[in-house]
C-alpha cells in the first residue's frame, strides 16, 4: 500500500510539473514567437554510427557586378531607387521642399535688398559690399555643403548649395559689370572657379538643379561679367561648354545640351559678326557644331532608347541651323557666294555621312534618320542657293525622284515625305517664277524655260508615281503630272498664237479652250472604253473647267466674233461627248 500511495504521489507530481510547462511554454510564445532553444540533455553522449561525410553545399554563384556605364544597370536601379521611394505626402512637400527653397531664395533677394540699401544710404563702400557679398555667399556654401555631409542629403542643403551659387554669379556680375571693381580677366577666374566647385558638389550629389547654376551660370559668366570679344572670353566659353558636355555624358543629363546651347549660341554669334577676319570664326563654328553633335549623339548612345527624345533632336536641329546659317552669312559676307554655297554643302555632307555611319552602328535608328533627314533638307537648301531657275526645278525634281526610289527599297516612309515636299517646292518655284497662272492669259517670258520646268515636275511625279505603294497618292502623283504636262502644252499654244504682245490675238484663247474640250473628250471616251473611273472623273473636271473659262472669261474679255467661236467650239465637244458617253454606257450594258 505504502509502494501504491508513493507512486500515486510521484505521478501526481509529475502531472503537476507538466501542467506547469505547459503554461510557461503558452506565456513564452505569446510574449516571443520564435521558438527557444531546448536545454541540453544531462544524458550519456553517444558515439553516432560512422557515416560518410555529406557532400560540401556548392558555392553560390557570384553576384553580377553592375556596369556603370550599361545604360540597363542604371535604368534597373533607378526604377527600383523610385519603387523602394515611398510617397510624399503633402505635408511632406511643404515642409521638406518647398520651404527649403523658399527659404533660400528668401537669402538670396534679402542680400540683394541689403546691398541696394547699402548703397542708397552710403553704409559701406563698394569694395567692402563686393566682400560682404562673396563672404556671406561662401558661408552660405559652405552651410549647404556641411548638412549634406553631415546630416544626409536634405532639400534644405541643396536650396542652400543652389543660392549660394546664384548669389556668387550675382556678386561677381555685380562686382565687375557693374562696379567694375574686379577685372575681366579675374572675374572670369571667378566664374571659373565657382562653376568648377559647384560641377563637383553636382556631380558628387547627383543634383541636377546644382548642375544648372553652377554649369549654364559658367557658360553665362562672359556675359555677366560684362566681357567684350576678346579671345579669353571665347577660350573661357569654349573650356565651359567642353566641361559641360563632358558632364551631361558623364551622368547622362540630356537636358543640359539644350540649356548650353541656347545660352552660348547668342554668344558665338555676337563674337563672330564683331570680328573682321573669317578663318578664325569658322573654326570656332565648327568645334562649336562639333561638340553639340557629340553631344546629342554621344548622350544617345550612352542611354539608348527606341524612341527619339525631344532633347536630342532639338539641339541637332538648332545645332545645324545655326552652323548652316551662320557660316553661309560669314562666308557670303567677308568671302564669295560660292564659298557660301560650299559651306552649305560641306554641312550638308557631314550630316548625311554621319547619318549613314549611324545607320550601321550601335546608334539608334531613329537619331541615325534625323540625321539624314536634317543632311537631305539642307541638300535643298543647298540647290537653293548654287541653282536657278529651271536648274534648281530639275535639281528638286531629281532629288524627290532619288528620295521615292530610296523609300521603295528601304521601307522608309519619312524618305516618301521628304521626295513629296522637294517635289512640291519644285511646283511651287514652277508657278511662281517659270510660269505663273497669269502665262495663260498674257503668255511667258522664255517659252523654253517655262515648258522645261512644267515637264520637269510633270515627269518627276509621274516617276515618283510609279515608285509609290500607296494607291491613294499614287493617284494624286498621276493627277500632278498629267496636270503638268496639259499645262505645258496650254503655254505652247498662248504663246505660239498669242503673237505680239502689244496687240495679242484672241485667237489663242479660243485655241486654248478647243485645246482643253477636245482633251476632255479623249479623256471620257477612253476611259469609258478602259473602264478606268479615275481618267473619266478627270476628263469630266477639265471639260467642266473649259466650261468655266468660256463663261467667266472668253464672255466678258473676247470680242464678238472670238466668243461666238469659242462658244461654238466648246458646244460641239460637249455633243459630241454626250453622245459618246451615251454610246459606250449602252454597249456596255447589252454586253
Amino acid at each position: 500500500m505504502d509502494r501504491e500511495r508513493a507512486l500515486e504521489e510521484r505521478l501526481d507530481e509529475i502531472e503537476r510539473l507538466v501542467r506547469t510547462l505547459v503554461v510557461r511554454v503558452t506565456e513564452l510564445e505569446l510574449h516571443d514567437p520564435a521558438p527557444a532553444e531546448p536545454p541540453p540533455r544531462t544524458q550519456m553522449p553517444t558515439v553516432p554510427p560512422r557515416t560518410a561525410p555529406a557532400p560540401a553545399p556548392p558555392p553560390p554563384p557570384p553576384e553580377p557586378v553592375a556596369d556603370p556605364e550599361s545604360p540597363d544597370q542604371t535604368t534597373r536601379g533607378r526604377a527600383e531607387t523610385e519603387t523602394d521611394k515611398p510617397e510624399r505626402s503633402l505635408e511632406d512637400l511643404l515642409g521638406g521642399r518647398i520651404l527649403a527653397w523658399l527659404g533660400g531664395l528668401a537669402i538670396v533677394v534679402g542680400v540683394v535688398f541689403f546691398l541696394v540699401i547699402a548703397v542708397d544710404r552710403g553704409w559701406i563702400g563698394v569694395e567692402a559690399r563686393v566682400a560682404l557679398a562673396f563672404v556671406g555667399s561662401t558661408i552660405l556654401l559652405a552651410a549647404g555643403l556641411f548638412l549634406y555631409e553631415r546630416r544626409g542629403q536634405t532639400e534644405a542643403a541643396v536650396a542652400a548649395v543652389a543660392s549660394a551659387l546664384a548669389a556668387l554669379y550675382a556678386s561677381l556680375t555685380y562686382a565687375t559689370a557693374v562696379q567694375e571693381v574686379i577685372a575681366q580677366e579675374a572675374g572670369l577666374l571667378v566664374a571659373g572657379l565657382v562653376g568648377a566647385a559647384g560641377a563637383a558638389i553636382a556631380v558628387r550629389w547627383r543634383s541636377q538643379f546644382v548642375a544648372a547654376l553652377a554649369l549654364l551660370g559658367a557658360l553665362a559668366a562672359p556675359v555677366l561679367v560684362g566681357g567684350d570679344t576678346t579671345g579669353l572670353s571665347l577660350a573661357f566659353m569654349v573650356v565651359a561648354l567642353v566641361a559641360t558636355v563632358g558632364a551631361l555624358l558623364w551622368q547622362r543629363w540630356g537636358w543640359l545640351a539644350l540649356g548650353a546651347f541656347l545660352i552660348s549660341a547668342p554668344q558665338l554669334v555676337y563674337w563672330s559678326w564683331d570680328r573682321d577676319d573669317l578663318l578664325l570664326p569658322l573654326a570656332v563654328l565648327a568645334l562649336y557644331w562639333c561638340l553639340f553633335v557629340v553631344a546629342a549623339i554621344g548622350y544617345e548612345l550612352r542611354v539608348p532608347a527606341s524612341a527619339l527624345r525631344v532633347s536630342s533632336a532639338s539641339v541637332l536641329l538648332l545645332n545645324a541651323a545655326l552652323a548652316t546659317a551662320l557660316g553661309w552669312s560669314l562666308v557670303d559676307d567677308r568671302g564669295t557666294s560660292q564659298g557660301a554655297t560650299a559651306w552649305v554643302l560641306g554641312v550638308t555632307l557631314s550630316y548625311i555621312v554621319l547619318g549613314g555611319v549611324g545607320f550601321r552602328q550601335r546608334m539608334s535608328t531613329e537619331i541615325a534618320a534625323l540625321l539624314v533627314a536634317v543632311g537631305v533638307g539642307l541638300s535643298g537648301v543647298t540647290l537653293a542657293l548654287a541653282l536657278d531657275g529651271p536648274a534648281l526645278v530639275a535639281g528638286w525634281s531629281a532629288e524627290a525622284v532619288i528620295l521615292a526610289w530610296v523609300s521603295r527599297r528601304t521601307g522608309e516612309q519619312r524618305a516618301l515625305v521628304f521626295s513629296v515636299v522637294f517635289l512640291g517646292l519644285a511646283a511651287l518655284h514652277t508657278l511662281i517664277d517659270e510660269a505663273p497662272p497669269d502665262s495663260l492669259i498674257d503668255g511667258v517670258a522664255d517659252l523654253r524655260v517655262a515648258v522645261a520646268a512644267v515637264l520637269c515636275v510633270g515627269i518627276a511625279a509621274l516617276l515618283v508615281s510609279q515608285l509609290v505603294e500607296l494607291v491613294d497618292v499614287r493617284l494624286v502623283l498621276l493627277g500632278v503630272g498629267s496636270v503638268a504636262i496639259l499645262y505645258a502644252a496650254s503655254l505652247a499654244i498662248v504663246d505660239v498664237l498669242q503673237g505680239d504682245a502689244a496687240e495679242p490675238s484672241q485667237t489663242a484663247q479660243v485655241a486654248l479652250s478647243m485645246f482643253w474640250g477636245i482633251v476632255a473628250l479623249v479623256a471620257i471616251v477612253v476611259g469609258l472604253v478602259g473602264d478606268v473611273r479615275e481618267l473619266r472623273y478627270g476628263g469630266l473636271a477639265l471639260l467642266g473647267l473649259s466650261v468655266a473659262k468660256v463663261f467667266a472669261y472668253d464672255l466678258s474679255e473676247l470680242d464678238s466674233l472670238y466668243r461666238v467661236l469659242s462658244f461654238i467650239a466648246v458646244g460641239i465637244v460637249l455633243l459630241v461627248g454626250a453622245y459618246a458617253y451615251q454610246r459606250v454606257r449602252t454597249a456596255g450594258a447589252q454586253a
